[in-house]
């Protein structure tokens, strides 16, 4: 039995907490993959998993073995990656998490240039909006706007972009309740609030007399940024929404624009990965190209 070939059984099962996912990854049995790990055990003389019918956990010499076996797979991978940059091309399925908010035109302009670009690459996007676990469920990347300090030493942030936010209603909505001269005044407009940025939290904008207090009531709460979009479309009130996924909304006059002179919630969006030396070309790439595309600034 190749040992290499059961270190990388034993580090997945481990990943995944589970003999049947990491065999469902390596296209075998779980069957075999639970050889693999009695090899490893046989060949140590020392068990390094203890199994129940629903639950692995490392013993202490599993624990020890798991590290330094991560540390060499994870180097050999990282030679083998640097070699095949050199002579291969972008390919293979690129499955990537994105926030709700960038279906938008101008992040679907990115993906049609790159395929343009990288035709060998197929792309995966969800935009389920939950906080995937990329090695559990095999993303090679995430866009998050995050904070880099969060991640751990598992996981490199590039930054890409920044988001900036704008205070946006349709033109009706503006004709018939009117435009607010200030922060203070939203709390007598009707809100449409995003479930991130809780109603009455202490929540601080920084406008033309210093950082100020936000505090508003909304009539429609949600996660979801396009739902926001769509009725501040329809008249329905204010809205903070991130200036990628309005952009065009603001050029035709579809929405228009209060308080410019308040700066919200500025923060950045993130291309988030496992950490490795050496990136695939897929994922090197496809940073590379978000990183330098004006259209998600």
């Amino acid at each position: 039995m190749d040992t290499l070939t059961s270190m990388r059984v034993f580090r997945l099962a481990v990943d995944l907490k589970s003999f049947a996912a990491a065999a469902r990854r390596l296209d075998m049995s779980p069957a075999m993959a639970s050889k693999h790990v009695m090899h490893l055990e046989r060949r140590l003389g020392a068990l390094l998993l203890n199994r129940t019918s629903r639950h692995l956990s490392l013993t202490e010499s599993g624990a020890t073995y798991f590290e330094h076996v991560r540390q060499l797979l994870d180097e050999l991978d990282d030679v083998e990656s640097a070699v095949s940059q050199s002579i291969a091309a972008p390919h293979g399925t690129l499955k990537v998490s994105v926030p709700v908010w960038m279906a938008n035109p101008a992040f679907v302009g990115v993906l049609n240039d790159y395929r343009k670009r990288y035709p060998d690459v197929t792309l995966d996007i969800d935009l389920s909006g939950r906080f995937v676990n990329l090695v559990e469920e095999g993303f090679d990347l995430a866009l998050r706007v995050t904070n880099p300090l969060s991640l751990g030493p598992a996981l490199i942030a590039r930054p890409i972009a920044p988001v900036t936010f704008h205070l946006v209603a349709s033109p009706g909505y503006l004709r018939s309740a009117g435009v607010p001269g200030d922060v203070k005044a939203l709390s007598r407009h009707t809100m449409l609030g995003y479930s991130m940025l809780p109603a009455n939290s202490a929540l601080e904008v920084e406008g033309p007399h210093g950082v100020e207090p936000l505090k508003f009531d909304a009539v429609l709460q949600t996660n979801n940024e396009s739902l926001l979009r769509l009725a501040a479309l329809e008249g329905m009130g204010l809205a903070f929404l991130p200036k990628v996924l309005i952009a065009r909304d603001l050029e035709s006059g579809a929405l228009e624009a209060a308080l410019t002179d308040y700066r919200f919630f500025g923060t950045r969006l993130y291309g988030v990965y496992r950490h490795r030396k050496y990136l695939s070309p897929k994922v090197r790439t496809f940073l590379d190209f978000l990183c330098n595309d004006a259209r998600l600034r």
